[in-house]
């Protein structure tokens, strides 16, 4: 019996908060071409959510900003609103909260940026924001690093999931530390994005392949020469990592091993 990927993707979806899932897929929307682009990235690449920043793409009574919001609600893909542009608690909060007002749900990317150069997430302060956005009531997924102990403490104040790096935002680099990453894969039961960093395909297969539950990407589709193949190609590595977690890889061996069997072969040539 063969399954295709639609049946596949259906029978192993990605819960977050109780909520069901049927992309492993983020996609985010901003430096993408055109909005044209944009949409057509979308609907070739069939994300579970599309993160939008109030900060940083302006929410105003403009008919540019009017006309991009207006496109992501037709888009009819769930939309995750974030914090991106934040450097304390507070602007976190209040960013949050006007979410909520303009989306009119709770779920909230929270990005609290500790270094302007490296994008790197504030670990002093995250946990803190985290907590204060969970007893606000909102469903939070954490931008952050591939820091045991820091993910552990968001689990701890009531992350149901969390994000973290592959590298810093928009380099494309890749998993840069695939020891810290495979053994927060290791350590922690809840669902993991991995967010930030990925530039190829093949990127994301691999931190499929190793367990994680999903992949948020932006750079790497909006600034490809063609976005929306590539928004495309993601996708389906991001499945195929998946598959291939799920039918679990063969162990590594240190020699090489025939991969024919000697019964019946000839007896000189076994000597």
């Amino acid at each position: 019996m063969t399954f295709s990927s639609s049946a596949a993707t259906a029978a192993d979806p990605l819960i977050l908060y109780g909520q069901t899932f049927q992309s492993r897929l983020l996609l985010g929307t901003s430096r993408y071409p055109s909005p044209r682009v944009l949409e057509a990235a979308v609907h070739k690449a069939q994300p579970a959510m599309l993160t939008a920043s109030l900060r940083r793409q302006n929410v105003s009574s403009n008919d540019t900003s009017n006309r991009f919001w207006d496109m992501l609600h037709q888009l009819g893909v769930p939309v995750l609103p974030n914090t991106a542009g934040c450097h304390s608690v507070q602007e976190v909060i209040t960013t949050a909260q006007m979410a909520r007002e303009v989306f009119e749900t709770s779920w909230i990317k929270l990005e609290l940026i500790g270094d302007d150069y490296t994008l790197q997430p504030d670990t002093l302060n995250l946990v803190e924001a985290a907590s204060r956005l969970i007893k606000d009531g909102f469903k939070v997924l954490p931008y952050c690093t591939e820091d045991l102990v820091l993910c552990q403490r968001l689990v701890d104040a009531g992350c149901q999931a969390i994000m973290p790096w592959a590298a810093p935002i928009g380099t494309g680099k890749g998993p840069v530390n695939p020891y810290a990453l495979r053994t927060l894969r290791e350590r922690l039961a809840v669902p993991m994005i991995v967010d930030a960093g990925l530039g190829l395909p093949s990127h994301a297969c691999q931190v499929m392949e190793w367990g994680f539950d999903g992949v948020l990407l932006n750079t790497a589709v909006a600034l490809a020469q063609d976005p929306i193949t590539m928004a495309g190609a993601f996708a389906h590595a991001t499945q195929a990592g998946r598959d291939a977690y799920l039918a679990g890889t063969m162990t590594e061996q240190h020699a090489a091993q025939a991969s024919t069997p000697v019964l019946g072969t000839p007896f000189w040539h076994q000597t």
